[in-house]
């Protein structure tokens, strides 16, 4: 422990950095957000975030953490139009075995625009006089050695001044996917670091429709998944509802069944290649507001800090930076959240100074990195061209049983409760695994196959749905 002022870095002003700023005013004295861009004031897009104009959700599990990192921030994100959906009562999802039931709330999720959410969430993390913010600014590299980081070396972005240091207690890589910390820590003389890279080829196309008037208020998440266990592309698409009555939708495919880029080819790619029409029946009635935004940035990526056999002091790695996932599971934002929360509560419990504290941290972040890693890869590894050497047996097995697991889903409310438990990232899987769990994945499920869309008379009418 130490009674001199304590001080952090965290580099990266995203999603990640401001809620790693955020814990780290809790427990230092002064931190200092470093961003190499420019951040707008208000809610409007930002560069180096191209997965910001698609699908994004906060699961509850998130919801939850964020909370606890800034208390009455949810309540602040509804008051600016965020929606709270209760999972799943309103969400109407063709997954690979058939269309679930939209069973009574287990868990919830809260939609709106990316850029909504960051500015919400940036404005009440800098409003705390503990937290300082250089934009337009540079990280060049680590200061220390292969035992401790002391700082990092900054400059401006644009060139225009000289490179300084900036020493700290403890320096947070939140740079997002871009990150160099395998880099900087082989440059200091550490081993490299463990790395796994899934990528399922997906891209993304986006657009924001005014949704019809009728249909502006509580209407569910419509959602048409692939199956990437078909050996064949893969379709899907997203239709969300966000702030102002808009839907944001997103149409995705694997190598080979891309979505389009153009406008007037978006409706016939999902009404024709999805495997239910549904969306684009939906989407008839409503006005589009925007261009198609596009992006390939959806590969998964881990790399696994926390089984580094050395590890510096004072530095650790969380967001995407330590572990990216593909957007359309929703989860990295979520995984964001629990892992400053868990930064801030490792820092709480054993305090600055003491041995092994970094060590600590990085395996700490890694756990909520590790639950959504797993679920993502159980969808993923099995799309053509994922990986060099396709599905390992552990892939394999873990998918077979979680397969299984989601086709009970579809008739037995209680499985498809426990599933929400861990896709909401509200428990870890091992609650699929209790005794109970396991029988009624062998019996299968208990109520027959859907025909089609559980959306409700009165959904299809207002949306204009004859």
């Amino acid at each position: 422990m130490t009674d001199r002022p304590t001080t952090a870095v965290v580099l990266g002003g995203s999603l990640s950095g401001m809620l790693a700023a955020r814990a780290l005013a809790d427990v230092a004295d002064h931190v200092t957000v470093v961003e190499r861009d420019v951040l707008p004031a208000g809610p409007e897009p930002r560069k180096g975030l191209p997965q910001a104009r698609h699908v994004h959700q906060l699961w509850s599990g998130g919801a939850r953490a964020l909370e606890e990192l800034l208390p009455g921030i949810v309540g602040r994100l509804q008051d600016a139009g965020a929606h709270r959906l209760p999972v799943t009562t309103d969400i109407v999802a063709l997954s690979p075995y058939g269309w679930y039931r939209r069973w009574a709330e287990s868990h919830h999720m809260l939609l709106c625009g990316r850029d909504l959410l960051d500015a919400t969430i940036r404005a009440a993390v800098l409003a705390d006089e503990r937290v300082e913010l250089l934009q337009g600014t540079e990280v060049l590299g680590l200061i220390g050695t292969e035992a401790a980081v002391r700082g990092v070396r900054i400059r401006a972005a644009d060139g225009a001044a000289a490179e300084r240091i900036l020493t700290a207690d403890l320096v947070v890589d939140a740079t997002g996917r871009g990150s160099r910390a395998g880099l900087w820590l082989t440059g200091l003389g550490l081993p490299t670091v463990e790395r796994r890279e899934v990528d399922s080829g997906v891209a993304y196309a986006s657009r924001v429709f005014r949704a019809p008037e009728a249909a502006r208020e509580g209407f569910p998440v419509v959602n048409v998944q692939p199956d990437p266990r078909a050996g064949k592309p893969g379709c899907g698409g997203v239709l969300q509802p966000i702030e102002d009555g808009r839907w944001l939708v997103t149409l995705f495919g694997s190598r080979g069944a891309e979505p389009p880029t153009e406008a007037d080819a978006f409706l016939p790619y999902a009404r024709e290649r999805l495997r239910h029409p549904v969306i684009a029946e939906l989407l008839a009635h409503a006005e589009p507001l925007t261009d198609v935004a596009y992006t390939r940035t959806t590969a998964n990526r881990r790399h696994h800090y926390e089984r580094m056999p050395a590890w510096p002091d004072n530095f650790a790695v969380l967001g995407d930076a330590l572990c990216a996932l593909n957007p359309i599971y929703g989860h990295g934002m979520s995984v964001a959240a629990q892992s400053a929360l868990a930064l801030r509560e490792t820092v709480r419990r054993h305090g600055w100074g003491t041995a092994r504290l970094s060590r600590r941290i990085q395996r700490a972040v890694a756990r909520p990195a590790s639950a959504a890693w797993d679920l993502a890869l159980g969808m993923d590894v099995f799309y053509p061209g994922a990986t060099a050497d396709g599905p390992t047996l552990r892939d394999r097995l873990l998918a077979a049983y979680v397969g299984r697991l989601l086709h009970t889903a579809t008739g037995n409310g209680r499985i498809a409760r426990r599933v929400t438990d861990v896709t909401s990232l509200e428990r870890g899987a091992q609650v699929l695994l209790t005794p109970s769990v396991l029988l009624a994945a062998l019996v299968g499920p208990l109520k027959p196959a859907l025909s089609g869309p559980p959306l409700t008379a009165q959904e299809l009418k207002a949306a204009g749905v004859p």
